[in-house]
Formats: C-alpha cells, sequence, structure tokens
C-alpha cells in the first residue's frame, strides 16, 4: 500500500511540475521547438532543471544502495543504439513537434482538454500496442534475411 500511495504522489508532484512549467501547454511547448520562428527558450531552462534534479537523484540512488520502495534498483545499464530506439525517438519527436504533447504532459491535461489530449492518447496508446506487436529483434532480423538472400 505504501508504494501505491507513493507513486501517486509522485505523479501528482510531476504533473504539478508539468502545469507549473507550462509543459503541459501545447502552444508553450510549439513556441520552443519553433526555433525559426517566435522561439520562446524558456522550456530549456525548465529541461536543463529537469536534468540536474535527475542526475542528482541517480547518484544518491547509486550511494545509497538500495531502494526505498523496491527490492531493487532499477537503473538502465544498456548503452547501444539500435534501430528501434532512434525509430521510437523519432515517432516521438515528430509527434511531439507536431501538436506540442508527449505522454506525460498529455495525461496531466486530459481532464483539462479532454478534445486534443484524448486523441493524442488513444493514438499513444495504440502506438503502444503496435509497439508490442513488433518483434524484438526488428528489423536486425529483417536486415539479416535480406543479407542471406542476397547470398544465396
Amino acid at each position: 500500500m505504501t508504494k501505491i500511495i507513493s507513486s501517486f504522489a509522485i505523479g501528482l508532484l510531476f504533473g504539478l511540475g508539468l502545469l507549473v512549467s507550462q509543459m503541459a501547454n501545447p502552444a508553450k511547448v510549439l513556441a520552443f521547438l519553433d526555433i525559426v520562428g517566435d522561439w520562446d527558450p524558456s522550456l530549456a531552462f525548465v529541461m536543463a532543471g529537469a536534468v540536474v534534479i535527475s542526475a542528482l537523484g541517480y547518484v544518491l540512488a547509486r550511494r545509497r544502495g538500495t531502494p526505498v520502495l523496491a527490492t531493487k534498483l532499477e537503473i538502465p545499464t544498456r548503452r547501444e543504439l539500435d534501430p528501434r530506439l532512434i525509430l521510437g525517438a523519432a515517432i516521438f519527436g515528430i509527434g511531439w513537434g507536431l501538436v506540442g504533447l508527449c505522454p506525460g504532459p498529455a495525461l496531466t491535461i486530459l481532464t483539462v482538454v479532454p478534445g486534443q489530449a484524448g486523441l493524442f492518447v488513444v493514438a499513444m496508446l495504440a502506438g503502444m500496442v503496435l509497439f508490442r506487436l513488433v518483434p524484438a529483434d526488428w528489423p536486425q532480423a529483417q536486415i539479416a534475411r535480406a543479407a542471406q538472400d542476397t547470398h544465396a
């Protein structure tokens, strides 16, 4: 029960941070991404602050060694870039640039602007389902098969 309550509290804090920083405001995000138009660099400071806080969190978590509400630390260890990661990042960036929303802010404003955010969340959930349907070794397996076919 403690884990559920703390997860809820952390989610509320995250959502509040998105609202206060205006990261959940699609117009503000689009103004930040429009570097050739009427560029608004203020979200760069928000992102820099988030990176610093996250880095400190990782340092403190590693120093502590054991988590407070879990059995082990879940710190990512993968460092290689693969086509799925690059494709996912590209899709994320294109979606963010087109509508000014990404998953966190979309869920945060879902109750405030249900039309725009709702459509985005439905598309996001469809993308998550499609991602699960794509084999983990795609497109490496496709490339390997194509290479075998050309050598045969």
